[in-house]
């Protein structure tokens, strides 16, 4: 399993050389998202796939209101880094039925405050389980958030439900660029801390290594948003 996990990497870089069939990679997603686990069993994740031309009108709904509201200074290397999202095959939107969450809350009163945010954490389970499914059938792909710029549009173009909250997208493809090797990995010792019997256990209130880097010197050195 770790040996998958470590297939799951961004790849702006796509392409539509696949050997996989559009039905197969269709049933891949489906089947992801219905293995996520989900609070009380709620299974509040919803998808649409998009493949061929409905995939493009989805890029072009972002090209259109990224115009909007970016200086063409701006605008010009989004619209690159779009131009690769879109030469894939096809892309998952990924959304939360908020009807969901509002009759668990209706229905248990007591945990009614926490339904939003297992729902939000039952949707990056499902993008987390789709996302490592295509990458273990050697399929690029990568999570984006236009939303919620082009919500409007979307919920327009495909006729989706008002309860849906659109959460993220995932343009998915052939790998057309190497995809580099996860690293930069913040110190264990300030992520983790493992107690009990016949544990190794580093002392977490040591000083950090000298040579850490701070969150921030990280953000703004990094040239890929997520690995």
């Amino acid at each position: 399993m770790i040996e998958v996990l470590k297939r799951r990497r961004t790849q702006h870089s796509l392409g539509p050389n696949l050997k996989i069939s559009t039905d197969t990679i269709d049933a891949l997603v489906r089947e992801s998202i219905r293995l996520a686990p989900s609070p009380f069993h709620s299974q509040s994740s919803r998808a649409v796939i998009l493949f061929g031309d409905e995939n493009q009108k989805l890029w072009n709904i972002v090209r259109e209101e990224l115009a909007t509201i970016l200086s063409e200074e701006v605008l010009e290397p989004s619209l690159v880094k779009i131009d690769r999202l879109a030469a894939g095959v096809g892309a998952v939107l990924f959304f939360e039925d908020q009807q969901t969450v509002h009759d668990l809350q209706q229905e248990f009163p007591r945990f009614a405050e926490h339904f939003s945010a297992w729902s939000e954490q039952s949707g990056g389970m499902a993008q987390f389980a789709v996302w490592t499914t295509l990458a273990n059938a050697s399929i690029g792909a990568s999570l984006q958030h236009y939303n919620p710029l082009i919500d409007a549009k979307v919920q327009q173009t495909w006729d989706i439900p008002r309860s849906w909250r659109l959460r993220a997208q995932m343009p998915f493809g052939s790998n057309e660029a190497p995809i580099l090797e996860k690293g930069n990995f913040f110190p264990d010792l300030l992520r983790f801390r493992t107690y009990g019997e016949g544990a190794s256990i580093a002392d977490a209130t040591s000083p950090p290594p000298s040579n850490v880097v701070s969150f921030e010197t990280r953000r703004r050195s990094s040239q890929v948003t997520r690995q």
